[in-house]
């Protein structure tokens, strides 16, 4: 038996809802179905940021350091910082540093904010557009400033785009948006879609853990 030869498979989010419609035993008859329907999706992908789910999301950024300045930016739609170190350039030898989070109380609590030295702590404040606070003040304007950040899944604003997640959350994107719609259309169905959702997602969420090697040592009695 001759297969298709691809792995190329993807739903866009017109796929995406009437798949969902039919799982919530529904039909999508108008446009502001679609459109209720997309404000779901997008809903429920905010929701998946608060629960973290979205580790595909995950971004290099580096930001050159300024003398004297603490205070940088990061985008809006960044929503936290997983690792940040300082990288350090010495006669062209390149020295990562790693740099401790540390809360917002801790930082109000540092007396001599303004020293400057190589930066060893941060305190990310989130506001709309996220801001990193470094202590003590960077020294220089040379060394480099890497972290590794957390983003929101990309909108869903149109049926023709292609839904920004891996293939392994399409189980839980479309029991996801079946429950939503459930909430707003079905409330019959909603703890039998809600169990499914969660189970969905769970399985998914097994591949994002990580992985490493167990070595297991048999237990020795000494006698």
């Amino acid at each position: 038996m001759a297969t298709s030869g691809t792995r190329t498979f993807n739903l866009d989010v017109a796929v995406a809802i009437e798949e969902a419609y039919e799982l919530a035993g529904l039909e999508a008859r108008t446009s502001y179905d679609a459109v209720t329907a997309r404000r779901s999706l997008n809903i429920m992908f905010a929701d998946w940021s608060n629960r973290g789910v979205q580790m595909w999301e995950v971004s290099k950024t580096t930001t050159t350091l300024t003398e004297g300045t603490s205070e940088y930016d990061i985008n809006a739609y960044d929503i936290d910082i997983l690792d940040a170190y300082i990288q350090k350039t010495v006669s062209g030898i390149i020295t990562d540093y790693s740099i401790d989070r540390i809360d917002r109380n801790e930082y109000i609590g540092i007396p001599t904010k303004a020293t400057k030295a190589r930066p060893t702590q941060y305190w990310l404040e989130r506001l709309k557009t996220p801001v990193i606070h470094l202590y003590p003040t960077p020294e220089n304007s040379t060394d480099k400033l890497i972290y590794y950040v957390w983003q929101r899944i990309q909108d869903s604003t149109a049926s023709v785009n292609d839904v920004d997640i891996p293939s392994r959350f399409m189980p839980p994107l479309v029991s996801g948006l079946a429950y939503y719609l459930c909430l707003k259309k079905n409330v019959q169905k909603v703890e039998l879609l809600k169990g499914q959702y969660e189970q969905d997602l769970m399985n998914a969420l097994k591949y994002d853990e990580d992985r490493s090697s167990i070595r297991l040592v048999p237990k020795h009695e000494y006698i």
